[in-house]
């Protein structure tokens, strides 16, 4: 297998008649997943999702793909096509809009319904949208388009075979290979196959469960264990999983109304995605079922259910505030029962146990993967992955969405079967198809753009390590005033701290020593008001270090008089 090098440069022209992809994200990360394609100096977009924040990254509400690289050649790009709805796959496609509206986007119906609605709440309304279905053949430019169905965690998602004159390349989106889904609607491994028998020459493959031996567990199987949970429970149920999981959802709709219960959503995006889920025919709901969340309230406990956003533990969310009794409306108490209907996504660990504590302590029983079989994975384990490989029997294989540990295990799997040329890439390095074969041949650039309100990559690396030290460290101001007439120290320091010590007398032993080094600084000559700020930042620093083992963030005023 080819890796990744961190001594590559940027990427020479693209040889003649070879094709060039680059992922801007996804790759590294399990989100955020984009990747551009590039062939005879036209581009084509496959997906543009965000990636949710960690604890690390405080007040910060998105993270976007680094559109860079391409900024200068969006007139270039024929198509954005979506492979499916998820946000880490469709979610950053408004950001990309305000900077070309008229981006062609490409999908199925449920996925241009599901960003329409956002692409609303941005007020972007000028855009062009082309519905595909499996089997569809569609060109733009020099990029001739064929659309396969897969199977997910999510209705309508589509794998897509790109056709240039470089080759084929088959990017199969996130899948997974259910016999038994609750649609109906498998992944369509005859047309895998088909392709395959014409040539695969690039082959971009799911790779987020690559790590998981077997294969995964069909979505049918988790009926009875719900099924179980209804019967056991005598008092109000929350469900919380994707505002996407639409197949999840039907299934809490039919166990609500094999057991009498009457159904409410709570959330946003819980209730926009499945009214348009409702309309479209992917969501069946039964007559009289459905209720509002304050209807709901009024009955008794045990005909109550409720579907709730927040699986993940993000701190605005329905669950997290029911979690701290602070919702408007619905209140835990002692005997219900709550279903986290999800799997982790990797870095949410803490969050997700915080609010599982937060509702166990209120009395609440807390029903989730850990303890019963109430979510399987939308990814294709090992064993699908295998089963893939020998069908396509690809040239190339450069495994997609996961980290580097997934991608590198994917990479393993194809190694297995007989590929003979694995790449290992990471967001921003460039893999180029020439004469049949992939090869790194460089790197642009790629970091995280920040959303934080309506400030868009304003927001830097240093700004979060400003606020990783404000939360963690805490905060001291100190204010000294020079007489520029005397050059001697005229009045203070005045020293003041948050989120280190409330009491001012903290700093009565280091206000001298503060006033001897800039005296020190003055009777040198030092005049320069930002020179004489970081002598104050060096003493106090120093002595905060040495005697309270802290490292706060320090900001000194020096004033002339």
């Amino acid at each position: 297998m080819s890796h990744t090098h961190p001594e590559l440069t940027a990427p020479g022209p693209l040889a003649p008649g070879g094709l060039r992809v680059t992922p801007l994200g996804g790759l590294g990360d399990v989100g955020r997943n984009m990747t551009v394609f590039e062939y005879d100096g036209r581009l084509l977009i496959v997906d543009c999702g965000v990636l949710f924040p960690e604890d690390h990254h405080p007040g910060v509400d998105l993270i976007l793909p680094d559109f860079e690289s391409i900024r200068d050649r969006l007139d270039d790009v024929e198509a954005l096509v979506l492979t499916h709805g998820h946000e880490d796959h469709i979610g950053a496609t408004p950001y990309l809009l305000r900077e070309r509206s008229n981006i062609p986007l490409v999908g199925s119906e449920l996925t241009l319904a599901l960003l329409g609605s956002k692409l609303r709440e941005h007020r972007l309304k000028e855009t062009v949208h082309h519905v595909v279905k499996e089997g569809e053949r569609i060109a733009f430019g020099p990029f001739d388009l064929e659309f396969v169905a897969v199977n997910h965690s999510i209705p309508d998602a589509l794998a897509v075979a790109i056709r240039t004159g470089a080759g084929m390349v088959l990017h199969t989106g996130d899948f997974k290979m259910d016999q038994l889904p609750l649609d109906g609607r498998i992944t369509d491994l005859r047309a895998f196959a088909r392709l395959g028998e014409e040539g695969v020459d690039l082959f971009l493959t799911d790779s987020t469960n690559s790590e998981v031996p077997g294969f995964t567990t069909t979505e049918k199987s988790i009926s009875p264990v719900l099924d179980r949970v209804f019967h056991e429970s005598d008092q109000r149920i929350i469900v919380a999983c994707f505002a996407s999981h639409i197949h999840r959802v039907q299934q809490i709709l039919d166990a609500a109304v094999e057991h009498g219960r009457k159904v409410a959503y709570v959330g946003r995006s819980m209730v926009r995605n499945m009214a348009v889920a409702r309309d479209l025919g992917y969501l069946n709901v039964p007559p009289g079922v459905l209720v509002d969340a304050k209807e709901l309230a009024a009955l008794a406990p045990e005909k109550q259910v409720l579907i709730s956003t927040g699986s993940q533990g993000e701190p605005m969310s329905a669950l997290s505030r029911i979690a701290q009794r602070s919702h408007h409306f619905v209140h835990i108490e002692e005997g219900d029962t709550v279903i986290l209907a999800s799997s982790l996504i990797p870095g949410n660990e803490n969050a997700v146990y915080r609010v599982i504590n937060g509702l166990a302590r209120w009395g609440a029983r807390v029903v989730h993967k850990g303890n019963a079989l109430v979510h399987v994975s939308g990814h294709a384990s090992a064993g699908e992955l295998l089963y893939c490989y020998n069908i396509v029997k690809p040239r190339n294989v450069m495994p997609v969405h996961g980290e580097i540990r997934h991608l590198l295990a994917n990479g393993e799997l194809a190694k297995a079967t007989g590929v003979q040329n694995v790449v290992i890439a990471e967001d921003g390095v460039v893999v180029d198809l020439i004469d049949g074969k992939a090869e790194i041949t460089g790197k642009v650039s790629c970091g995280y753009v920040f959303v934080d309100g309506q400030s868009v990559g304003d927001i830097t690396e240093a700004s979060l390590k400003d606020r990783r030290i404000l939360g963690e460290e805490g905060f001291i101001s100190v204010i000294v005033v020079i007489d520029s007439v005397t050059g001697k120290v005229a009045a203070g320091p005045e020293i003041h701290a948050r989120g280190f010590a409330e009491d001012d007398t903290t700093f009565d032993a280091i206000k001298q020593p503060i006033i001897d080094a800039l005296d020190r600084a003055l009777a040198d000559g030092v005049k320069d008001t930002h020179q004489l700020q970081q002598q104050v930042r060096r003493v106090i620093g120093r002595w905060v270090s040495n005697t309270h083992r802290r490292r706060p963030m320090i900001v000194p005023v020096v004033v002339e008089s």
